[in-house]
């Protein structure tokens, strides 16, 4: 049986990606886990935590209990022409604010030479998941502060042109899962412009009904990753 992990920031967006599966909850390495049997296989989702470092770590303490694919899941921003309640699949993830602040604006790690910034998903993953659930594909962001001004916005676009949606855990995800040999996907739902900061424009629970919907189209036959679905 296939085994799928799904870390998630928080227990909103668990329990959207969970919801109507009345998964049994347990526990590995010291991580809540909600484990359902699916048609696809057997699907785990733990909430790793807000921000790269909680989400590699948590991914990293899960993954030791052996999984054939990992994914980070949850809510997110999305860039121009990325509409609020849609669905994004990463093609690719970029750590975007890890670097240095400079007279000149930001450079990227990467810029500096310390090593690299950007990391392909697995295409394969990649491809069904965006076929299963119509998710359009791009570049996910991965961001320590969200962005909440127009001008960061701008500069986000300019650093990552592919770009179409913005979270807080993707990399961190994508490094563990790297680390562990693991297959790695990110999938998000969009409950916001990235831009000026307007909680009142946001729409969390459209958001939240996409992911549900999402994770109930993609688990609804089996994974077998290779072979025509």
């Amino acid at each position: 049986m296939v085994r799928l992990l799904v870390v998630t920031a928080v227990s909103a967006e668990r329990d959207a990606v969970t919801a109507g599966r009345d998964p049994a909850i347990g526990a590995i390495n010291g991580l809540e886990i909600h484990r359902s049997v699916t048609p696809a296989g057997l699907l785990d989702v733990i909430c790793g935590g807000v921000g790269p470092v909680e989400a590699a770590v948590s991914a990293s303490c899960a993954l030791r209990a052996g999984y054939d694919y990992v994914m980070s899941a949850g809510i997110g921003g999305g860039f121009d022409g990325v509409e609020v309640g849609s669905l994004v699949v990463a093609d690719a993830v970029a750590h975007a604010d890890l670097g240095s602040q400079t007279a000149d604006g930001f450079v990227s790690m990467a810029d500096l030479g310390w090593g690299a910034v950007r990391f392909a998903a697995d295409s394969r993953l990649l491809t069904l998941v965006a076929e299963r659930t119509g998710a359009s594909r791009g570049c996910i962001v991965t961001v320590s502060t969200a962005t909440g001004t127009a001008e960061r916005a701008a500069e986000l676009s300019r650093l990552h042109p592919d770009a179409a949606a913005e979270g807080m855990e993707g990399v961190g995800v994508q490094r563990a899962a790297a680390r562990q040999g693991v297959p790695f996907g990110e999938l998000r739902a969009i409950s916001n412009r990235v831009g000026p900061r307007n909680l009142k424009a946001w729409r969390i629970g459209d958001a939240l009904a996409a992911l549900t919907g999402a994770f109930d189209r993609l688990l609804a036959q089996p994974i077998r990753i290779g072979v025509p679905q």
